[in-house]
């Protein structure tokens, strides 16, 4: 499998209120063909700052990009590369037809039977219906699937995408993800940004985890697995507040996660509350796995610093 995407060691430090800071810090990873990676990282951790620098928007960086293999800061290197940022801008007077016929002339791909093909993409994100109404016109969650739209009818290499799935409801969000499957089994290679876990679990074949400039990790969906397979997840039967951390399944039913060192405990506690437990299965979650390694990185920190 070809390279799609590559950051090695990457850094950028940037001017903020007389002191220099840095926004990332020696980032190396790298995305193939077919493949799916999964940027994870709370605000402000440098996610946006690693789309600027593959779409060249940051230039001023140390470190090495490359887009199958051409250097980021070359013109050339972004003509396999499409983006769909997360609040799309599109051209609030042209309708979906005519932003998506733009996008072929703007990357040079002459069609005779342009019209045809960009109406059969906009029938796969299910805005076809919408092809001659105004942007303005159209829901949030319509012009998400406009802009997703737009992206894949120039038939990239490579798709960038910050939060694609926000703004769609949830028959919206499984018929985008179905597409980026489809995508990905015809060779394509996608990054995306996400702060909706489930949604990275359910797509990314790897997932990064990024934290004030730091790529902290990089893992498969069968390691995190592997890592989690002592966190269980315990449904119960209490009375409301026993537990304010647990999710309420339904009236006086919870689930929660529970380490299964901490199992003995927690269930000699539920019993003295008079609840009982219903069920406990292995926990394998993302969210889970995510503060963790914020909160280990943090510790080695303090570590370090003492």
């Amino acid at each position: 499998m070809s390279v799609a995407l590559e950051f090695h060691g990457v850094s950028y430090t940037f001017l903020g209120k007389g002191n220099q800071l840095r926004a990332l810090s020696d980032i190396n990873l790298n995305v193939t063909e077919g493949e799916v990676f999964g940027f994870v990282g709370p605000n402000g951790a440098g996610k946006s700052t690693t789309i600027k620098v593959m779409l060249d928007i940051i230039n001023d960086y140390q470190g090495q990009v490359s887009i199958y293999g051409v250097d980021a800061r070359r013109a050339e290197a972004r003509q396999p590369l499409a983006f769909v940022p997360e609040s799309p801008a599109l051209y609030e007077q042209f309708t979906p037809l005519e932003i998506l016929r733009m996008a072929l002339s703007m990357y040079g791909i002459k069609r005779k039977d342009a019209k045809a093909w960009c109406m059969s993409v906009l029938e796969r994100f299910s805005v076809a219906e919408n092809a001659n109404r105004r942007i303005r016109e159209l829901s949030k969650g319509n012009v998400q699937r406009v802009a997703l739209a737009h992206a894949m009818v120039v038939q990239p290499k490579l798709l960038v995408l910050d939060e694609p799935l926000s703004g769609l409801d949830p028959v919206g969000r499984k018929d985008v993800v179905d597409i980026l499957n489809e995508y990905k089994k015809e060779g394509g290679a996608i990054f995306f940004t996400s702060h909706v876990l489930h949604d990275v679990e359910r797509i990314a074949d790897r997932f990064g985890f990024i934290n004030k400039g730091e790529l902290l990790t990089v893992r498969s969906p069968r390691e995190l697995a592997a890592e989690r397979a002592d966190c269980l997840l315990v449904r119960f039967n209490a009375r409301a507040g026993f537990e304010p951390a647990a999710k309420c399944l339904r009236e006086g039913e919870f689930e929660f996660e529970v380490m299964q060192a901490d199992l003995p405990a927690f269930i000699t506690r539920l019993n003295m509350a008079g609840g009982h437990v219903l069920t406990v299965k292995p926990a394998v979650s993302l969210e889970t796995v995510f503060f963790k390694i914020l909160e280990d990185a943090e510790r080695q920190k303090m570590q370090v610093a003492v």
